[in-house]
């Protein structure tokens, strides 16, 4: 009788491994802030959408808060949590590319670098365009699955009380937050964060001032496009006679002012010392803006020039490690 000896069956194999786990090891603490980044702001968009914001509105229809009498006694507080709410929300989720930029110079690329562990992993039979391959994927996976999911319920939250709050005129579709959280947007701009944050620290290979400049330029770019977005899409111009006096107040404005009998346009008369009546060829009066129905197109523009701007970091970022490691 023969007996045949078994092989012992090896459990490496179902270990997760490779440089998606070291990343994940070398990187937990940043994984766990960020999930509960998520977890805050989902809450607080949660909480807006339901209880908050069904509560703001029943107390601004109360006899003391109505829009045209509200005074001392009127109870605010329903209305300053919803308020609060619906802010630091909106606000955590425009603002965090900045942070994924300074996370991303510092810890992720700029202290590898300085510690020399990149080189260290170099040598380990992973190429440097496959280590910084692996160092982008994996942030850009969570960053991405996260905000997506803050866009939903920031949508959910927006979408339940539109109608309510524009016409309070608390919070406008235009405002920079909201803008930018109500759709891919959010999810674009966490992402090029990561890119520039990446690049700042190929550039400096030191973490504290690749946190630095991975912010400054993240802030910049951010800055820029603000001031670019109103010329993204065609606005549409409302004139009106001296009669009906100044256009109606319907979106995003992006220029006023007053119209000649040629039309010729001239700066609104009623904001100089000159006064509503004092240009004696004074027509009437025009505004330039965007209304509500412009929001998708000025947002998927901006969208598109985001994620360009997102593959020209990362691919001068792949370009500069290929440059270095020669």
């Amino acid at each position: 009788m023969t007996t045949t000896a078994t092989a012992p069956v090896s459990r490496r194999g179902l270990r997760p491994r490779g440089l998606t786990w070291a990343m994940f090891r070398l990187h937990t603490w940043a994984a766990v802030l960020w999930a509960l980044l998520v977890l805050v702001a989902a809450g607080m968009l949660l909480w807006a959408a339901g209880p908050g914001g069904d509560a703001a509105w029943v107390t601004y229809h109360t006899e003391a808060c109505r829009e045209e009498q509200m005074n001392a006694g009127c109870d605010y507080t329903a209305l300053d949590r919803y308020d609060t709410a619906v802010g630091l929300g909106s606000s955590l989720i425009s603002l965090s590319p900045l942070v994924v930029a300074g996370w991303a110079g510092a810890a992720l690329i700029g202290r590898e670098l300085e510690n020399g562990t990149a080189r260290l992993a170099w040598t380990q039979s992973v190429t440097p365009a496959r280590w910084l391959a692996a160092k982008l994927a994996v942030p850009a996976a969570l960053l991405t699955t996260g905000t997506l999911l803050l866009v939903l319920l920031h949508r959910l939250m927006w979408s339940s009380h539109i109608g309510q709050w524009e016409s309070w005129r608390v919070w406008q579709w235009y405002d920079s937050q909201i803008f930018a959280a109500n759709g891919p947007l959010a999810a674009g701009r966490v992402l090029l964060g990561l890119a520039v944050g990446v690049l700042a620290g190929l550039l400096t290979r030191r973490s504290l001032p690749s946190m630095g400049y991975g912010v400054l330029a993240m802030g910049g770019v951010l800055y820029a496009l603000e001031l670019l977005r109103p010329s993204l899409w065609p606005a549409t111009t409302s004139t009106t006679t001296v009669e009906q006096g100044h256009p109606g107040h319907s979106g995003m404005t992006i220029d006023q002012g007053g119209l000649t009998s040629t039309g010729t346009r001239i700066p609104d008369p009623c904001l100089t010392d000159a006064g509503c009546t004092g240009v004696p060829d004074l027509a009437g009066y025009y505004r330039d803006y965007h209304p509500s129905s412009h929001f998708w197109p000025l947002h998927l523009v901006e969208t598109g020039i985001v994620l360009a701007v997102t593959v020209l970091a990362t691919a001068a970022a792949f370009w500069l490690l290929r440059r270095r490691t020669r």
